[in-house]
């Protein structure tokens, strides 16, 4: 019995790897590089532009502030450097970093504040609009900058693998769903301008990723006989472009509603420059405050344990052993670098690892490096051309809405499924997930509404934090899940504990015969090897665990 589940192993794993096209460190010609990199980009399009419509109005930037487009450009500059290091000196794997909507739920909270609430007919506004809006970016810049320090130090001490038996799935779980549910409100803000557009989007957007998500289409110039799930992999970006184009035709026909009209926002891309390249500190010097740093750390730790999972998918996706530990540290390290650039050069949000990415490698069965270092490129040569953001903003807030109903509830089903290695049979585990979510969604409600001004210990900056960290509902949840879970009574069974260390396990030795090579740093790996303190480095590949 035991050696027909061994011998049926080895042949999921002998499968895996003939069904690979490329593999990691295969380089396939150019002109598939630049074909496979541009899907990449086309992939992570859909969830990055979604991210600054968020932020518009808490930034209280106006609707034909071509700053607008210059954020967008940003952001997707930010990523494609991100992305160069991530696979040239981070974890390695082919693994796209972009914008993230962890980060999303901290900021709201943070500009909730009264001190940062918009006032249109403030003297500070009507003095200067630029520096009312850039002031509160640069306090976002700051939180995100200082919190990522955590982050770089958890991940380059190799800190993250010894934390992971405390972070449980019923502390990410509630945590992650929270990033969804707890937006509700924004989907609902920007849908309602036009609920048949709204509706329309909605149901294009179940229609190509759910009913025709398998039906491929043939791609004719590819050397071999290729098919691609159209549908399937872009499924935001068709929707996007159909519902636009519906709109343009009412444009044309009538335009007599503003908010589903393309040509509202015109001005931005007149008064945007065609060429602009985003630079550190564009926004002026980053603030910091102790409130947004702490109410950003959560954000951070659930950024990070996220991709530690996004790691062992795409490894196996890519024909690539599991990671080891040193891959891990490194990775994490990098992705909190990345949220340090993405502070200094201002795009108002951090980066992480892109699941959606890794399911376009599946589809494609091409998991080259190479591949996702020219998606990296096109997004920085993107990045400079503003005008290419500018268009983006004629996309009426409606089609934004419908977006968004659908991917905030993916969000929430993604925090959910860590609940599949817990017992939902046990109502230990049922009260603990119920009383996390719930809580989490009641005590944000009421310190958004009537609570600002009732935290007083006497000292404001206490007070502040304090509001933050409670007026996040994600933090609340990962507070409650990780108190309950790792104090109220239960075996390791029942927790989730067994199948969660099984899937996040370490493969610091190549047991399958896999080599660990491609993890390896690039051009200095020689000379580490003559170091004997080398082994001590947890980012570096001559560590050995603790």
């Amino acid at each position: 019995m035991e050696t027909k589940k061994i011998k049926k192993n080895e042949n999921e794993k002998k499968d895996l790897g003939q069904d690979i096209m490329y593999k990691i460190e295969d380089v396939p010609p150019w002109y598939m590089c630049l074909f496979l990199g541009f899907q990449h980009y086309l992939t992570m399009f859909g969830g990055t532009i979604s991210i600054p419509f968020v932020l518009y109005p808490l930034l209280c930037i106006q609707q034909d502030d071509p700053a607008q487009s210059y954020i967008i450009s940003t952001i997707f500059f930010v990523s494609g450097i991100i992305t160069l290091l991530q696979t040239t000196i981070g974890c390695r794997l082919p693994i796209i970093q972009g914008g993230t909507f962890t980060f999303i739920v901290p900021t709201i909270a943070l500009l909730n504040l009264e001190k940062w609430s918009c006032d249109y007919e403030s003297s500070d506004f009507q003095q200067d609009p630029q520096e009312y809006w850039k002031k509160r970016m640069r306090e976002v810049q700051g939180a995100i900058c200082v919190s990522a320090v955590v982050q770089v130090l958890i991940g380059y001490s190799g800190l993250l693998s010894l934390m992971m038996k405390y972070i449980t799935p019923l502390t990410i779980g509630p945590s992650v769903a929270m990033i969804g549910l707890s937006l509700f409100d924004t989907a609902s803000m920007n849908a309602s301008k036009h609920w048949g557009v709204a509706g329309g989007t909605i149901v294009l957007m179940i229609l190509f990723s759910q009913y025709l998500k398998d039906i491929r289409i043939y791609v004719p110039f590819m050397k071999r006989s290729f098919r691609l799930q159209i549908f399937g992999m872009f499924p935001v970006l068709m929707t996007i472009l159909m519902m636009w184009g519906i709109c343009g035709i009412y444009t044309l026909a009538d335009g007599s509603d503003e908010e589903i009209s393309v040509t509202s926002k015109r001005k931005v891309i007149e008064n945007s420059d065609w060429l602009r390249v985003p630079y550190p500190f564009q926004w002026g010097l980053p603030t910091v405050s102790v409130e947004g740093v702490v109410g950003m750390m959560a954000g951070v730790l659930a950024s990070a344990i996220e991709s530690v999972g996004d790691y062992y998918a795409c490894a196996r996706l890519s024909g690539a052993p599991p990671p080891p530990s040193h891959a891990i540290s490194r990775g994490i390290g990098t992705e909190g670098l990345g949220c340090i650039l993405a502070g200094l050069f201002g795009s108002g949000n951090g980066t992480t690892s892109y699941s959606e990415n890794i399911g376009a490698i599946g589809i494609t069965k091409v998991g080259s490096r190479r591949v996702v270092q020219y998606a990296a490129v096109i997004m920085i040569i993107f990045g400079v051309i503003s005008k290419f953001g500018a268009v983006f903003l004629t996309i009426p807030t409606p089609i934004i809405g419908g977006i968004f109903c659908v991917m905030f509830g993916i969000i929430t089903a993604v925090g959910l499924s860590n609940l599949q290695f817990i017992d939902l049979n046990s109502t230990r585990n049922l009260f603990i997930l119920g009383f996390s979510i719930f809580f989490s969604l009641v005590l944000p409600k009421w310190m958004e509404e009537e609570g600002k001004d009732s935290v007083k210990t006497g000292s404001d900056i206490l007070d502040q934090i304090i509001t933050v960290l409670l007026s996040t509902s994600m933090f609340v949840a990962m507070l409650l899940g990780f108190f309950l879970d790792n104090t109220i009574p239960g075996t390791d069974e029942e927790r989730g504990l067994v199948k969660w260390r099984d899937q996040h396990k370490e493969a610091n030795d190549s047991k399958d015969g896999q080599s660990l090579e491609c993890y390896d740093l690039p051009l200095i790996n020689n000379l580490l090897n003559r170091m004997p303190w080398t082994r001590y480095v947890p980012f570096l590949p001559q560590f050995r665990a603790w």
